[in-house]
């Protein structure tokens, strides 16, 4: 997937434009806030597919409006229940079999796009889009301003390097949505602060040297994930 770099020049003219006329203040309040964006793995993905009563298919609107890649468009945002009904009679959302979507899923997944969930109130779910950094508003704010806590939510799995099977050819660096990945001293370096667990470094690795595994919990203890070129 080809991108241009056009982070700072949408984000400064998008709020000249829609925030220019507004003073902004800070409001200190005793709550916190938490998003309804959680990045998902294939697998979890596909499980939300198959207890939704009724799913849709729709274009991607942010890179309708951003065009800053040639990732697809068409399908890409994926509706359910309450939300597909939205997407049916307010935009231009179609009905969609199970199957479709999962080929709208996968045709995503091997774009290198991240599947981001939106959740009502309630935890309800509402949406699946396939985002990348370059179109996408959140996880470019994610990427720009360093919120990888908070802003979007992060998936229960997490990428793991093995290092003796890398060959260094840079794959996972150039595949990943948010620069999780670099080069050391000519070395690639996986930064597990900024891993979301979406996968896709892992179905892209040409050695098989990324494993992917259950996020540390209380206990501290992780448990493998069976991995797969398309993985969950």
């Amino acid at each position: 997937m080809r991108h241009r770099d056009l982070r700072n020049e949408w984000t400064r003219e998008e709020i000249d434009e829609q925030l220019g006329e507004y003073k902004l203040v800070t409001v200190p309040v005793d709550i916190s806030f938490r998003g309804g964006q959680k990045v998902l793995s294939f697998s979890q993905a596909e499980e939300i597919l198959r207890n939704a009563s009724l799913i849709s298919l729709e274009p991607c609107t942010c890179r309708q409006k951003m065009m800053n890649c040639d990732a697809p468009v068409d399908d890409v945002c994926i509706c359910v229940d309450k939300g597909a009904e939205e997407a049916m009679s307010l935009r231009e959302g179609r009905k969609a079999t199970f199957e479709e979507a999962m080929a709208a899923l996968r045709t995503t997944h091997d774009a290198g796009l991240v599947h981001v969930s939106f959740e009502l109130e309630g935890h309800e779910m509402h949406s699946i889009c396939g985002c990348c950094q370059c179109c996408c508003h959140a996880v470019a704010a994610m990427v720009r301003f360093g919120g990888y806590d908070g802003l979007v939510g992060r998936s229960d799995m997490i990428a793991v390097h093995d290092e003796p099977k890398c060959n260094g050819c840079g794959m996972c660096i150039e595949r990943c949505q948010f620069d999780a990945w670099g080069l050391v001293g000519g070395k690639v370096r996986h930064y597990q602060g900024r891993c979301t667990g979406c996968g896709v470094c892992v179905s892209f690795c040409p050695e098989e040297a990324i494993g992917f595994v259950k996020r540390a919990g209380p206990s501290g203890a992780r448990k493998k994930s069976a991995r797969s070129k398309r993985t969950g």
